[in-house]
């Protein structure tokens, strides 16, 4: 994969989750403040923990740093996937944000 590829299907998930978080908060479901500070998003929840995803260019990964733990998301097979077999970006993303949020949150590829 080409740094540029890279960056457009990394941009493209990024936009995805700062756009169901905007989902969620607008149909009340949960309160997500969810910042973005160039190539980071950090979901900070009502009882202020945080997920952090994070763009990792030289290595062409997506990492996600949430209560049960660190990710490193590589796409393959046309999704992201965990570099250790442990399930695709938005699977893990739904189910700690939900833990986290004590509800459960709608986030889809």
């Amino acid at each position: 994969m080409t740094d540029p590829e890279f960056m457009d299907l990394a941009e493209s998930l990024l936009h995805r989750v700062e756009s169901t978080c905007d989902a969620i908060n607008d149909a009340g479901i949960a309160d997500i403040d969810n910042q973005r500070v160039g190539s980071m998003v950090t979901l900070v929840f009502a009882n202020r923990s945080q997920i952090i995803i994070n763009l990792q260019k030289p290595l062409h990964e997506v990492w996600m740093a949430s209560r049960s733990g660190g990710y490193h998301f590589c796409w393959r097979d046309g999704r992201w996937q965990d570099t250790k077999a442990q399930g695709d970006f938005f699977t893990l993303l739904g189910h700690d944000a939900s833990a986290q949020a004590g509800v459960a949150l709608p986030f889809e590829a």
